[in-house]
């Protein structure tokens, strides 16, 4: 990997990104910043937890201090949701804390004093704006925003944008910016629609693709297939034989959420809740508690799926089976951030064992399948693989028949397999 003092970077940059503990950078780094300082339009394509917020901002960052004139937006970084946003920022402040970069994220759910103040900084402007579609259009409507000078238009978790309905959103957006201009699209996923937006307003783009739909090779992944009655004790027992350090479980339903955070509860494990039915600053200190470990255990919905950078998750857990494989690479991507690593377990009930099937024929190998706890009853047979032929729970090695458990079996998988305490 190149060490970022190879790129030429300005000093300033470089002493934020040495205060912030950042020696080498990721592949998506070394082979995007180049092309960034270039001015050339870009679409790179990486999964999730290989660096790519730090890919955009080091050489834009490194482009405005570069100005002759700078009273005036430079550059409009757009994300899907408001925690994105939220985190970009964040890193933006920390990478750019010896310089005198200024930026505000422009995102819903707030009050209305930081609508003002977005609407200052959008009238008045500043080098960044970090913005959400919906919030940003709120904007753009009353008349005031300045983008006549914006020199670079970013487009993070594009994919995500997309399936959250945001294409004419986007669009809407792009016809305030000038034409001449530099645009960097990022993506985890790079489906035909991706290829028609990016046809649509990048110019003759270079394009980068690194590690598409597989999940880190530092992510021990592990799968139980049960019932729904059986997965909440399943999860119980899971939690109990492991060192809660850092947690994150997703679920697909909003009612599974609250009634996760209510059994764990009961436990005394240190647990909050995330869903749309929290207010933007109650979602903020959640994720706050939780990257000070005064919270261990986050149950939450997809809102965390995808750009939430919190360092060493020992665990994540699918209490349901994520919609498509895109989404199921996210969700584990939480876990083995960078160089670390982690687990990952997924609950696959008889409904969702073709949808998981589907995500091992996308991620190229099945996901080893744990064998279910004697006390918490039969388990459905895994059915998700090609052909429809059950697969035996617990060991790879063939000798369980479908269905079965074989005597003095260690609970999680193979005979010799210890699980992996979370990292410190």
């Amino acid at each position: 990997m190149a060490n970022f003092y190879g790129f030429g970077l300005n000093d300033s940059i470089l002493d934020g990104i040495d205060s912030m503990g950042f020696d080498q950078a990721t592949p998506i780094q070394e082979l995007t910043i180049p092309i960034t300082l270039s001015g050339r339009d870009l679409i790179a394509c990486a999964q999730t937890g290989t660096g790519k917020t730090a890919a955009y901002l080091l050489p834009t960052m490194h482009r405005i201090m570069a100005q002759p004139n700078r009273g005036h937006i430079h550059t409009l970084i757009i994300s899907p949701t408001r925690e994105l946003a939220l985190q970009i920022d964040q890193a933006l402040t920390g990478f750019s804390y010896y310089t005198d970069i200024s930026s505000i994220p422009v995102y819903g759910g707030g009050s209305g004093e930081s609508f003002d103040r977005e609407k200052k900084a959008l009238t008045s402007g500043t080098d960044m704006v970090i913005a959400t579609p919906g919030r940003l259009l709120a904007h753009l409507n009353l008349g005031y925003v300045k983008f006549d000078q914006v020199q670079c238009l970013i487009l993070d978790e594009a994919d995500r944008m997309l399936d959250m309905g945001f294409h004419d959103d986007i669009m809407r957006i792009v016809k305030h910016l000038p034409q001449v201009r530099q645009t960097l699209m990022f993506s985890a996923t790079m489906p035909p629609r991706i290829r028609q937006l990016a046809s649509a307003i990048l110019r003759e783009p270079e394009q980068i693709n690194i590690a598409i739909s597989k999940p880190a090779e530092g992510i021990k992944q592990l799968a139980f297939c049960a019932y729904d009655a059986q997965k909440t004790p399943l999860l119980l027992q899971l939690l109990q034989q492991r060192e809660l350090l850092s947690v994150i479980i997703f679920s697909s339903r909003k009612v599974n959420v609250k009634a996760l955070e209510r059994e764990l509860k009961k436990l005394n494990v240190s647990i909050a809740a995330i869903h749309s039915d929290l207010e933007q600053n109650e979602r903020e200190e959640v994720l706050r508690q939780f990257r000070s470990r005064n919270i261990k255990v986050i149950v939450a919905t997809d809102v965390l799926s995808r750009g939430i950078d919190i360092e060493n998750i020992g665990l994540v857990v699918n209490y349901d089976v994520p919609a498509d494989g895109a989404d199921y690479v996210h969700r584990v991507g939480r876990t083995a951030r960078a160089e670390s690593t982690g687990e990952a377990i997924t609950f696959i009930n008889p409904m969702d064992m073709r949808r998981f099937g589907a995500i091992e024929k996308l991620i190229g190998y099945e996901v080893e399948k744990g064998i279910m706890p004697a006390e918490l009853g039969e388990a459905p047979p895994y059915t998700g693989n090609q052909g429809g032929k059950s697969r035996p729970h617990g060991s790879s090695d063939g000798q369980a028949s479908s269905g079965s458990r074989p005597a003095k079996k260690k609970f999680f998988r193979k005979k010799n397999f210890k699980p992996r305490p979370p990292q410190a």
